[in-house]
């Protein structure tokens, strides 16, 4: 039995195109899948190829010129698959409830592959080339995606794809899959609703941006928010004056670049009550803490690091990367505008858990020091919280309230 080669597929798949675009016409996806079935059952050598090499061909073809993302179609309609990984066009490898496999699926040529990535930054107005290696975005369901172009990958181009959920996740849902306890559910929705300045901190596919979304559902729906992320992923839908802003990457001349920093200093113009900042990963902390020290009580940001006093290490290396300040000065900025740190970390499981939540006290001796509210293997530590000014009236004063809940009563 005969086969189909690469060469011969990267030959069928252009004159598929050619042939396709001569019909002038808009094809549906069924008329189109005729005009490519009519095409290869016309090659001399499908006669030659069984019923199945035919039926992937056909699949290839349709794959390639009527889908977004070419053969990894199947892999982001997936809802089992949380991440796609392309490591060069032979190499691709999925993440499924936290374990990673590699799959028998190749791109036909590196070319291929590289048109896809092209094709991608092209929809959200960006450009990956050799001059600019390397680009961020997202698909139409908001996915996001990191590309590497092959002149910086040494084994090929680079595609990254951190799936979207289909479903916002609630509360609940992490509280069922294990991710928090229900105490550290009710504790977060106190600050939250409170006005805390929450910042959630966490390794790299440790769940951050799924526990800010969870965080910003139970923002008041009568207050003002500005988003501000490198690609737009959350989804708030209970805050109607919401105002959402996305970062962009320079041109090929390096202009026309908004970064993170310049929509977090204008964002303090368009009256917040809360600011929402994906991820801070540079000077940006600057504006944010400055944000949250001015009144934007609420604010939520998210950032990398494997443990809260690690975090607060990043985040005064990133302040001084926009301010020559003192440290002292940093540290008192810091631990005056972050009230609460919630550090998360994927297990060796896949199961990613809330860890700690502390409270950022003061700074003592050039240190600043943070009161531990809840660890996992323990739940709350019985500690209360220290600065309980943004409190309601029942949780500042216990001997008022008319709340069932003692626990969080004595928190």
């Amino acid at each position: 039995m005969a086969h189909y080669s690469t060469e011969d597929i990267a030959s069928y798949i252009s004159e598929t195109r050619l042939r396709l675009s001569e019909q002038g016409e808009q094809l549906t996806d069924s008329r189109a899948l005729e005009r490519i079935e009519d095409f290869v059952f016309s090659l001399d050598k499908s006669q030659l190829c069984s019923h199945e090499e035919n039926s992937r061909l056909i699949e290839r073809l349709f794959l390639a010129l009527r889908s977004e993302m070419d053969i990894l179609q199947p892999l982001v309609d997936d809802k089992d698959i949380s991440e796609i990984m392309v490591n060069g066009k032979d190499n691709i490898f999925i993440e499924r409830a936290g374990r990673m496999e590699k799959l028998p699926l190749a791109f036909d040529t590196t070319e291929n592959l590289e048109e896809l990535i092209r094709r991608i930054a092209g929809k959200v107005h960006r450009e990956i080339n050799e001059l600019n290696p390397i680009v961020d975005a997202r698909l139409s369901d908001g996915s996001r995606v990191n590309a590497v172009f092959r002149n910086v990958a040494v084994n090929g181009p680079i595609l990254t794809i951190r799936k979207f959920p289909g479903e916002v996740m609630t509360m609940a849902d992490l509280i069922r899959n294990g991710t928090l306890s229900l105490d550290a559910a009710r504790l977060l929705e106190l600050l939250v609703q409170s006005g805390y300045n929450c910042f959630v901190s966490g390794g790299t596919s440790s769940g951050k941006t799924t526990l800010l979304n969870v965080l910003a559902q139970l923002i008041p729906p009568h207050e003002r928010v500005v988003v501000i992320e490198d690609s737009i992923e959350l989804q708030i839908k209970q805050v109607e004056n919401i105002v959402r802003m996305e970062c962009r990457s320079g041109n090929s001349h390096g202009k026309g670049a908004v970064d993170m920093a310049m929509l977090v200093k204008t964002s303090l113009r368009m009256r917040p009550d809360r600011i929402i900042i994906g991820e801070v990963r540079g000077g940006e902390v600057f504006h944010m803490i400055n944000a949250m020290n001015t009144g934007h009580s609420g604010s939520l940001s998210t950032g990398h690091a494997n443990s809260i006093s690690g975090m607060l290490k990043r985040l005064e290396a990133m302040f001084m990367q926009a301010v020559d300040y003192p440290v002292q000065a940093i540290r008192s900025q810091i631990s005056e505008g972050i009230d609460v740190i919630i550090h998360m970390t994927r297990q060796s499981d896949g199961q990613r858990k809330v860890v700690e939540i502390a409270e950022l006290d003061s700074v003592v001796d050039n240190v600043i020091v943070t009161n531990t509210l809840y660890r996992c293997d323990t739940g709350l530590t019985g500690s209360r919280i220290i600065h309980r000014e943004k409190l309601p009236d029942e949780y500042r004063n216990p001997e008022k309230g008319d709340n069932d809940d003692k626990r969080l009563l004595e928190i």
